[in-house]
């Protein structure tokens, strides 16, 4: 019997001790997660970006030198870590191999005005050249390849500041030769597998495009195929094929979404190789000795990949099984060997491996932000509804941990473009305002890409109209869904989504409470007419998309925010690189004296320093700290009183 007992008080005890630890789990996940600190999510990344040498024996990553981003080289397989690049200002983003294995290059521009300079780094000397020393002049890089090693095909805008021409640039003499003469239209350049300039894109007068191909560099142009404006912005051609018979398109017309096709120079025959009814092809991984496609992806609530040379898919396979989340194949070497991966996740930073084909084993690298591995995340998930004329909108949300998922205050998070989309993955600042108490909503409203032309065309002359009526619809279903507390919205956002923020403002004031504009136009009138003197060709496809200021001012007006600025009850922060080239500081500095003038609550951050967009980490902590404290104060969420160390 004394057994029977002892039996069952020590089953009492298990079980009181089972529900203890339930009872403390239950609250544990309704507590707030510990503070995750600015400097962690938008500081510099410990590395980013690995790039691996044509001959597969050394890797180049980004990493911090005293807080500024430059270039890394290190051999595979040891500890000899250096930097290569010493840029001391705004951190180097844009770098890629010499295909000669001897030079690293990279772009940058001055204090953000983005006209880029082409840098290259001899790695044996350390010398620096600026390959493009001309003021005032942008540099895009067209094409590398790898069976052309000392060879580069560039774009400048050197002749004339509208017009970019095509150059051919030779990496032991740094000699440039002009290959191609832009005849006054052309957009863009595309080299064939001699890497010759071989391939053009014209725009329309209609807002379309024309690809135009020819012979052989001297040859005159010849027109191909002709886009429409409603097909434009969902076809593009891709590369042409080894032989230079047939060409490879996104290509969107007869169909909703953009295709990978196959084109024939000669007959036009067309084949079609990937296809989705809904959703555009969004990434084609093309073999670097073949020029065929060798597979496709199509983005949507995840990323989805489509095998075309089955010669991969044991790769693929292999890759997939490597880490969690969505995977992207960064790079490869010259022997097809090794390739570096990517692999994003909505709840932890960017993990990088090299993958070998021949073991079909992955080796880690690194994460780009490790210290977020100490810090509880939060789940990004995908949501869609029904907007007001029935068009079906998707997008992400993400939930503060530890507050449920009723009630709450909401951050309307407004991407950019609009010819863009959000995409489900570790995103900063969904991940930074689900840690302050907000629920994040992040909507794809139409106009977005991806999504196939007719999603995309419905946006046409629809800004501060139907496209701001998807996320006044989207907020209304966070607050029909009892998601958030109507009292405690906020429309945020930058460029694009910087406009949405003062449309919010000033056009739906009663559904928000505050508003935060990062280099948003805020006349569309002025704004327009102030674009870059290198988006000229692209006029025409604006004035399609959005409205053309010589002949419908009174309707440009009507969907500017300045001109009601008068509607404006809610406080705002207005944040603005001074020497921005797309959105310049004028929109910024015009709502700002029509709020002072009004009497309205602002605040108002101008970056001396920085352009479209904050590169400069001590610029970014600046601004996120300013806007972490605006939130606060009208939302009610977290606050980190002083900036990490």
């Amino acid at each position: 019997m004394k057994g029977i007992l002892a039996d069952v008080r020590l089953l009492t005890i298990v079980i009181f001790c089972f529900l203890l630890l339930l009872s403390c789990a239950r609250e544990a996940r309704h507590q707030m997660p510990e503070l995750i600190p600015r400097e962690v999510i938008f500081g510099n990344p410990v590395k980013a970006l690995p790039k691996i040498s044509p001959d597969g024996t050394r890797m180049a990553y980004l990493a911090p030198v005293d807080n500024v981003l430059n270039v890394w080289v290190k051999t595979i397989g040891k500890d000899d870590d250096k930097p290569v690049t010493h840029d001391t200002d705004r951190g180097i983003r844009i770098y890629f191999w010499g295909q000669d294995g001897k030079h690293i290059l990279y772009a940058q521009d001055i204090g953000g005005n983005e006209n880029w300079r082409l840098y290259a780094v001899d790695l044996e000397t350390g010398e620096t050249t600026d390959l493009t020393p001309f003021e005032n002049v942008q540099v895009r890089v067209v094409a590398h390849d790898k069976h052309f090693p000392n060879e580069l095909i560039i774009a400048m805008n050197k002749e004339n500041p509208q017009l970019h021409d095509a150059y051919h640039l030779d990496l032991r003499t740094g000699d440039l030769k002009m290959v191609a003469k832009n005849p006054g239209n052309f957009v863009g350049w595309m080299t064939d597998a001699k890497l010759t300039v071989t391939g053009a894109l014209a725009a329309r007068p209609d807002g379309g495009f024309d690809f135009m191909t020819r012979d052989s560099e001297g040859s005159p142009w010849r027109l191909l195929i002709s886009w429409d404006s409603e097909d434009a912005l969902s076809s593009n051609p891709i590369s042409f094929s080894k032989d230079g018979n047939s060409v490879y398109l996104i290509d969107s017309r007869g169909a909703n979404s953009g295709r990978l096709v196959k084109y024939e120079l000669a007959t036009g025959k067309t084949e079609i190789l990937a296809e989705d009814p809904q959703y555009d092809v969004d990434n084609v991984l093309i073999n670097p000795d073949t020029y065929e496609p060798e597979a496709v992806t199509f983005l949507k609530d995840r990323q989805e990949w489509h095998i075309l040379d089955q010669a991969i898919q044991n790769d693929i396979q292999a890759i997939a099984d490597l880490d969690y989340g969505d995977y992207f194949i960064y790079d490869r070497d010259n022997a097809d060997d090794t390739w570096l991966v990517g692999f994003t996740k909505d709840d932890g930073p960017v993990s990088y491996y090299a993958f070998d084909r021949k073991t079909k084993k992955g080796t880690f690298l690194f994460d780009t932000r490790p210290e977020l591995r100490k810090y509880r995340l939060a789940k990004m998930e995908p949501i869609s509804f029904t907007a007001s004329d029935g068009l079906t909108i998707h997008g992400y949300i993400t939930y503060p941990p530890g507050k449920g998922r009723k009630n709450l205050p909401l951050v309307l998070n407004v991407h950019g473009g609009p010819w863009y989309r959000d995409a489900w993955g570790y995103n900063p600042e969904a991940q930074w305002l689900a840690n302050r108490g907000y629920a994040c909503l992040q909507v794809n409203f139409r106009g977005s890409t991806g999504y196939g032309k007719n999603f995309l065309n419905a946006a046409n002359k629809e800004w501060g109209g139907k496209m701001h009526q998807d996320l006044v619809d989207a907020v209304n279903w966070a607050i029909k869904q009892g998601i958030a507390d109507p009292k405690r919205i906020a429309i945020y956002g930058g460029s694009y989504g910087g406009y949405a923020a003062l449309v919010g403002a000033t056009f739906t004031p009663d559904l928000f409470c505050c508003a935060v504009d990062v280099v948003g136009p805020s006349n569309l009138l002025t704004w327009i007419n102030s674009l870059p003197p290198y988006w000229e060709a692209m006029r025409s496809l604006l004035y399609k998309r959005i409205g053309n200021p010589e002949t419908e001012e009174e309707f440009l007006k009507s969907r500017s925010p300045l001109f009601k600025v008068d509607k404006i009850r809610i406080p705002m922060l207005i944040a603005q690189g001074a020497n921005d080239p797309r959105v310049p500081k004028a929109e910024s500095e015009q709502i700002v004296e029509a709020l002072k003038a009004k009497g309205i609550e602002y605040e108002y951050l101008v970056f001396p320093d920085e352009g479209h967009g904050f590169a400069k980490p001590e610029n970014r902590l600046k601004f996120y700290a300013a806007a972490e404290k605006f939130l606060s104060k009208y939302l009610g969420g977290r606050y980190e009183e002083a900036a990490a160390k």
